[in-house]
């Protein structure tokens, strides 16, 4: 049995081909905005702090 399949890890040329090849066959897939995830996390560590404080004041 005749193995076609060649493994690009195994030679640096054909490793380094295959690292470099442009990705056309994984459609592209836009990222979400990171925006809310920052937002929710400032509204988190202000709520915390508030009741750190109102704990050490009470």
């Amino acid at each position: 049995m005749s193995d076609k399949y060649l493994d690009p890890s195994g030679n640096t040329e054909q490793f380094r081909a295959f690292a470099h090849a442009p990705e056309a066959a994984t459609p592209t897939v836009p990222t979400a905005s990171r925006a809310p995830l920052i937002a929710g996390v400032a509204v988190v560590a202000v709520v915390l702090v508030a009741v750190v404080a109102w704990l050490a004041l009470a």
